[in-house]
């Protein structure tokens, strides 16, 4: 257990807890690199049930205290997003309560399903109850989008078309997916990822088209799964020539006779759409059997 900033004072105020689930991109379109140095994006974005678990303790010090399985690999606490978000909110709301933070850690870190955002985005939803925030106050819009362009798609958790650099969030209504993860223990940092990719400041490299017509609420797997089809991740290439690892996740979660298999976001987790929960039980199995060293998980995306 690691702790910064540790209060003296003993806080009397309930404990409140939420879950911060990993994101998983499943379509992902760099536009073009602005001239700031910011790519813009187009990415359908779902939420998986493997996740972190934050806790907020009320009290006088903002503080942070992590455990669970991959505590070690969050790295220095002074840097962790969930102190970021904390204190870009308060630098926006005067007078903003905080208190003890513990994180339980359980998803693998620079693994391209936003973990630290969504810890991030769960201490910005424990706040905004604690101080009696509106989800979308401009406030906590700001500070989330500071604290790094996968928090705010993050703070609502739920499947959205996410545009611009992540601040543009239009909720769809995805159907429950069974799906298998796989990340094979290595972490890549998403500004090498970019950087083969390789696009000049002001370079665009997709064709803005006309919005998309996604599925409406209640649509089958089937129709979804026949529109992602014909979209990708842009940053999959570029990923697998910085990770060659990412290729031979890939090919495994084919073999499994998935009907849908990508990367998400900026790696090296992969992921792979199944016919039905068993199936992704099976595939995760057999994976998880002959890799014992890679993170798996079947569940379901939604």
């Amino acid at each position: 257990m690691v702790v910064t900033g540790a209060s003296n004072t003993t806080s009397t105020a309930p404990a409140l807890s939420e879950t911060a689930r990993a994101k998983v991109n499943l379509t992902l379109r760099v536009m073009g690199r602005r001239a700031d140095g910011f790519h813009d994006l187009e990415s359908v974005v779902a939420f998986a049930d493997c996740s972190d678990r934050l806790t907020l303790t009320p009290g006088a010090d903002l503080s942070l205290a992590a455990c669970g399985p991959r505590a070690q690999e969050c790295g220095a606490i002074a840097d962790n997003l969930v102190l970021k978000a904390a204190r870009l909110l308060g630098e926006r709301v005067a007078n903003l309560k905080t208190g003890a933070f513990a994180l339980d850690k359980h998803l693998p870190v620079a693994a391209g399903i936003g973990g630290g955002s969504a810890d991030a985005a769960a201490a910005l939803r424990l706040l905004a109850k604690v101080n009696v925030i509106a989800i979308g106050d401009p406030r906590l819009i700001e500070a989330a989008r500071l604290t790094g362009a996968d928090v705010p798609v993050c703070v609502r958790s739920e499947a959205c078309v996410m545009t611009g650099v992540g601040e543009t969030l239009q909720p769809v209504g995805l159907p429950a997916m069974p799906a298998v993860l796989v990340n094979p223990r290595v972490s890549v940092a998403t500004k090498d990822v970019f950087a083969a990719l390789g696009l000049r400041s002001g370079e665009r490299h997709a064709v803005v088209s006309d919005a998309i017509a996604w599925p409406k609420a209640g649509a089958p797997m089937n129709d979804w799964l026949a529109m992602l089809a014909d979209s990708a991740n842009d940053l999959e290439a570029p990923a697998i020539r910085v990770q060659p690892v990412i290729g031979e996740v890939l090919a495994r979660l084919r073999a499994t006779g998935a009907r849908l298999s990508r990367m998400s976001g900026s790696g090296a987790t992969c992921f792979a759409i199944l016919g039905d929960e068993a199936d992704a039980l099976r595939a995760a199995q057999s994976i998880q059997r002959d890799h014992p060293q890679w993170w798996v998980h079947a569940g379901t995306l939604s």
